[in-house]
């Protein structure tokens, strides 16, 4: 099974750690957040993983290399010339990612969870989908909003009350939860934010989920009881290593 680790982001919020490392290399307990989750996706038995790189790939390339990861095949996707985003990084990583025509489980480097990754990949590969979110009932200041067949509609900002797309109100029925961070795509939806938002540009992966252009179906999995802590800013990097199991 494959899978993407979304390391290349600049980790602004960890700085001074940052202005010296890059964000994944961030240990907890002793380990380094990007070790954790490749040591994760490989126990619940993915075996190709695709890593990309910004800030400072040098120090991720050669953790990558000074490790013995098992058979787990891993490949690095360059974004050193310039930053792709979430989106545009997908993109960018597409010709490894999907070379044998699977989907691909995408994972930021900054999260810690007991989500069942190979359920959620087996989830998504028993639907007619372009993207499986995974998503629960925890707290968060921006949620997403699904139909009651759990399609993607729109996006809800708590804290100020705004709505994605514009336009968007939504119905009585709609479902809100916070996501994860942790999502399926396959090789038609990365396509197709290719001839939308331009084979080269950088773009948020979410501007394609809420794009009224978007053709794929993009579903929620909602999960109850996950337990998920992002550890990209201080005050919950300190909270890490009492939530690691």
């Amino acid at each position: 099974m494959n899978a993407m680790i979304l390391a290349a982001g600049l980790g602004t919020r960890l700085k001074p750690w940052t202005q010296r490392h890059p964000k994944a290399l961030v240990p907890v307990k002793g380990i380094p957040m990007l070790e954790r989750v490749i040591a994760r996706l490989r126990c619940e038995g993915f075996d190709h993983i695709v890593v990309n790189v910004h800030h400072f790939p040098d120090q991720i390339i050669d953790f990558l290399g000074s490790r013995d990861f098992g058979d787990i095949r891993i490949e690095v996707s360059d974004e050193s010339g310039r930053l792709m985003d979430t989106g545009g990084g997908l993109v960018k990583a597409s010709g490894l990612l999907f070379a044998d025509g699977g989907p691909a489980l995408v994972h930021n480097v900054d999260i810690l969870s007991d989500a069942p990754l190979g359920w959620l990949m087996e989830r998504h590969c028993r639907q007619e989908s372009g993207a499986t979110l995974l998503v629960s009932e925890r707290e968060s200041s921006r949620r997403l909003l699904f139909s009651p067949d759990m399609r993607l509609e729109g996006w809800h900002n708590v804290t100020d009350g705004r709505y994605r797309p514009e336009g968007y109100s939504p119905s009585p029925f709609s479902r809100e939860y916070a996501f994860s961070g942790i999502y399926v795509v396959s090789g038609g939806a990365v396509e197709e934010m290719r001839s939308l938002f331009g084979g080269s540009g950088a773009f948020p992966v979410m501007d394609y989920f809420l794009s009224p252009s978007r053709s794929e179906i993009v579903r929620g999995e909602a999960l109850d009881g996950l337990r998920l802590i992002d550890i990209g800013k201080p005050a919950t990097l300190s909270q890490a290593e009492d939530f690691v199991f």
